[in-house]
This record gives structure tokens, C-alpha cells and sequence, in this order.
């Protein structure tokens, strides 16, 4: 059997303090793999490092921030039309342990039900599981995984879960042709979980293997917010917590949705009688959010049933 053709994707934005250590992890630790960086319009000095450093890469210097999904969905493209059987999703901040990719094709090629394989997330010092990985690993995701280690039991090849992060997905060829790239209603965070969905709808699954591992070394930054910006980070919540809900594929929740906006309005309406103005806006805030999303939700939903490489330019 003819070796893999994996394309390890890397989307930056203002990366500098990790993506020499990023880079590094998959020339150290991993087989010959053809690195694509799709840059989001960095502030910072990372693309003259990149392009100073390491000329072999495929490079994209974009005049936006696209997002995360949709920055992707360029070097996934790329990727395809170079003919990749998989292509590899790393975080900026994230670095790969000996052997992860290989081991993950490997683990795929008797398993190919598998749309999505992960490895084992550890945080950056590698001591510990990370923080939001433990989470997704809980008991009623899979009531094996625990048990096995905490047990002594024999460690299975994959363990099945219905959601991972994507700071370092593995994606076969086939399910990419099948459900196609991020969707792009999403900028940054809830594109993994709408791709999840999508993945589970077309029939593939989602896994993770034990034997392969990275370091997530996630920065939790902390700014204080004014009021203002705590209203628009609540509005904006809202907004992507309703696209991962109600532009879910495996539900039909439009009607509900519809019903939401008219719930929000009666409710401001109510609370500006009582003179309640404060939260009056803030239900007609939602009402408007609603009503301006629901165009985008019920396209993206009819896009995402297709089996095609939607969001893709092949």
C-alpha cells in the first residue's frame, strides 16, 4: 500500500510566540508532510518569519481576518487539488508529540467510517489532559475512555465521541468530498461543532486515538470589558450559540426559531410598558439578531444537507 498524501494546515493570526514551536513540532516529530499556512492578516511580525524561515511552505497572506473556517476551507482547497488522501487541522498554538499524523493514518486506513480522527489533546507542558479536551471526553460522550485507564483495561484503537475541538483534526479526503469545508456563517468558534453535525449527518464518525498526541497551548487572556462590550460579547454569544442550534442539520428547529423572535419582541414590548427600558433593548437587540440570522441559518441548512465539497474551491 502506497504511502498517505497528508497536507498538515496551520491558520495563524498574530502567532508569533508559537509558530516556530508549532512548525518545528512537525519537522522534529512527524514524517515528511507539506505544510499549507493560511494567515489571517497578522499584525504581528509572523509572516516575515515564515516566509524568512521557512520557504518550503505554502503560504497565504490574506488582506482580511477571514476567520478561523473559513481560512481553513483555502488551505483545505489547496490541499484537495494536490490530491491530499488527508488533510491534518493544527492550531497555531498547538505542537505535535513523535509519530501523531502517522499514527492517526494508520489508525484510518482500517477504519474509514471515520470522518474526523484526534489525537489525545494534552495541555502546553504536557502534564496534563487539556482543559476543554477533558470536557469533550466526559462520561456520557463516551463511557469508556475513563474507565479503561482508571480500570487498567486494555486501551481500545479509536473511541468514538459526537464532538472534539479542532486544534488538530484529522480529516479523510473522502469525508471532505462528502460534507465539505467549514461553514462560513461561522467566523471563529461553533464552525467545529457545525462541522460535527454535518459529519454526523452524512453518516461518518467521529474518533479519537490514544496513541497519538499533541500539546494544546492555549493562553486564557483576561481584559476587562466596559459595558458596552459586554452587551456586544452577550449579543454575539447569542448569535453563534443560536447558529450552532438552529442551523443543525439533524433537527428541524426553523419553526421554533421563528417563534423565538416573536417571544423576544412581546417580551420587550412588555418590559418597555413597565418603563423597563434597559431590558426592553436588550430583548429587541435578540429579536433584531434573530430576525437578521435566519436568512443565513436556512441557506446554510440547505447547503449543508448536500453531499458535495461545499465551501470548497476545487
Amino acid at each position: 500500500m502506497s504511502e498517505s498524501k497528508t497536507f498538515i494546515i496551520i491558520v495563524t493570526f498574530n502567532g508569533i510566540q508559537w509558530i516556530q514551536k508549532c512548525i518545528q513540532s512537525i519537522l522534529t516529530k512527524s514524517s515528511h508532510h507539506q505544510i499549507i499556512v493560511v494567515d489571517n492578516n497578522s499584525s504581528d511580525n509572523t509572516v516575515e518569519f515564515l516566509r524568512e524561515n521557512y520557504p518550503s511552505i505554502f503560504l497565504f497572506e490574506l488582506d482580511a481576518n477571514l476567520g478561523f473556517g473559513s481560512a481553513n476551507n483555502i488551505g483545505i482547497s489547496l490541499a484537495l487539488k494536490k490530491n491530499a488522501d488527508y488533510v491534518f487541522l493544527l492550531n497555531q498554538d498547538a505542537y505535535l508529540e513523535f509519530g501523531c499524523v502517522e499514527t492517526l493514518t494508520e489508525v484510518h486506513k482500517n477504519n474509514n467510517e471515520f470522518g474526523i480522527l484526534s489525537p489525545i489533546h494534552l495541555d502546553g507542558p504536557g502534564n496534563r489532559l487539556d482543559w476543554k479536551f477533558a470536557n469533550y471526553i466526559n462520561y456520557n460522550s463516551n463511557k469508556d475512555f475513563y474507565s479503561d485507564y482508571v480500570l487498567n483495561k486494555p486501551k481500545k484503537e479509536i473511541y468514538e465521541l459526537p464532538f472534539i475541538n479542532a486544534a488538530g483534526w484529522l480529516i479523510s479526503r473522502e469525508c471532505l468530498l462528502t460534507v465539505g469545508g467549514f461553514d462560513p456563517i461561522f467566523f471563529h468558534y461553533g464552525e467545529d461543532d457545525n462541522y460535527c453535525q454535518r459529519l454526523k449527518y452524512h453518516g461518518f464518525k467521529i474518533g479519537i486515538v490514544p496513541k497519538a498526541k499533541l500539546k494544546h497551548d492555549r493562553v486564557q487572556s483576561e481584559r476587562r470589558m466596559n459595558n458596552k462590550e459586554i452587551e456586544e460579547t452577550l449579543l454575539w454569544k447569542k448569535e453563534r450559540n443560536y447558529k450552532i442550534r438552529y442551523a443543525n442539520i439533524n433537527t428541524d428547529n426553523l419553526k421554533s426559531f421563528r417563534n423565538l423572535k416573536y417571544k423576544r419582541k412581546k417580551a420587550a414590548i412588555r418590559s418597555f410598558i413597565k418603563l423597563n427600558f434597559v431590558t426592553g433593548k436588550k430583548y429587541w437587540a435578540e429579536a433584531n439578531l434573530i430576525d437578521r440570522i435566519s436568512p443565513e441559518i436556512k441557506r446554510s441548512i440547505e447547503l449543508n444537507k448536500l453531499k458535495a465539497p461545499t465551501y470548497l474551491k476545487l
